[in-house]
């Protein structure tokens, strides 16, 4: 009898388990909050990354998966099995089958795969992040089903450079991921705003290496191309492509000197994350979905948010910043706004070498 009666009890932890795993945290192949008989109705699918990778994708998936909190709604992300518009394409196909009404995707990766889903699933709102629907013949086509967010990344950039220079800091590196324009517009941003500092304090000899490392992972290449920087001089690294910070913040912790993060505020990853060039992924993502369930959802165009929608910052809270201060952050911010500070972006200049510099010296390393 007490064998039976254990065995029971058993039986009912078990279940409770797995009815427990309905709202299971993320996973490898897909991650939900509060499943339903209705299953998932907001989604999101990353791209090269994953949606814990402290940068792009985790910062669209925490706007996501907090509006799901806030409003009661189920959420889940999907991962594609590859880096193709096949798998992209599949991932969107298990969404709609699990119930999405609106679909978030962050990256350039959905230009092709949302070009083709805008027209096969006109019934659901598309969210595109730092891309727009792209067709073979490379042209651009917004239906009204579908949103496409930008940010001037080159204006947090500015930002990121300026207190570089400012905080002393005269050999700085770019190590950027893919050569994408979100990417190219990082640089390129942070190299004006080095050039601007150093003019505005009359400091000469500012330098700076600059490279794309071809991928956006944590890997032993990575690490070890960053470590050589900082073995070789170069005080502060700006990591921009995804998990490759990882490997400039190990290198960095392994020299004693400094990174800037990138998309999201990173300093909680390493003491060595100086500041952070951010845009605003989480807020922005919340705002539109938000606008879908509002019924003022604005599809049909791409904006790009700037420093005037608050849309690309510095975290000045968790900064470790010994001269760049709020005052002079508001005072460039304020500039930023009312544009009497002008960043150029990624159509300014085919490689970083040739912008137009009279105190910052770009070393472009292929």
């Amino acid at each position: 009898m007490k064998k039976r009666l254990l065995s029971l009890l058993l039986a009912g932890v078990m279940a409770t388990t797995m009815v427990a795993g309905c709202a299971k945290k993320p996973g490898a192949e897909g991650g939900e909050k509060g499943a339903s008989e209705k299953g998932y109705e907001l989604a999101l699918i990353t791209d090269v990354g994953t949606i814990d990778d402290k940068s792009f994708n985790q910062g669209s998936w925490e706007g996501l998966e907090t509006y799901a909190k806030d409003n009661g709604i189920t959420c889940k992300y999907y991962k594609p099995a590859e880096k193709s518009d096949s798998a992209c394409l599949t991932s969107i196909d298990l969404a709609v089958k699990g119930g999405a009404k609106v679909i978030v995707t962050p990256g350039f990766l959905f230009e092709a795969p949302i070009y083709q889903a805008q027209e096969k699933y006109p019934d659901i709102k598309f969210i595109m992040v730092d891309a727009a629907p792209i067709s073979p013949e490379k042209e651009v086509k917004i239906n009204d089903n579908v949103s496409s967010v930008f940010y001037a990344e080159e204006q947090s950039g500015f930002l990121a450079g300026y207190a570089a220079v400012v905080e002393g800091y005269t050999k700085l590196g770019f190590m950027g991921g893919i050569a994408v324009p979100a990417v190219i517009r990082f640089g390129y941003g942070f190299v004006q705003g080095a050039e601007a500092a150093a003019k505005d304090l009359n400091i000469s000899g500012v330098e700076v290496k600059y490279t794309y490392v071809g991928n956006f992972d944590a890997t032993p290449e990575n690490n070890a191309k960053a470590a050589a920087w900082y073995n070789n001089g170069t005080e502060v690294i700006f990591a921009c492509g995804g998990a490759v910070g990882n490997s400039v913040m190990k290198a960095a912790e392994a020299a004693g000197k400094k990174v800037i993060g990138v998309d999201v505020d990173q300093s909680a990853e390493s003491e060595t994350v100086m500041t952070s060039a951010m845009k605003s992924l989480s807020t922005s993502v919340y705002d539109t979905v938000a606008s879908v369930y509002k019924d003022s959802f604005q599809g049909g165009k791409s904006v790009t948010l700037t420093a005037k929608e608050n849309g690309v910052l510095l975290p000045m809270e968790t900064s470790k910043f010994n001269k760049f201060d709020q005052t002079k952050y508001d005072e460039l911010y304020k500039g930023l706004q009312d544009g009497t500070i002008k960043v150029g972006n990624d159509t300014i200049a085919t490689d970083a070498s040739k912008l137009s510099s009279d105190y910052v010296k770009v070393e472009s390393i292929k």
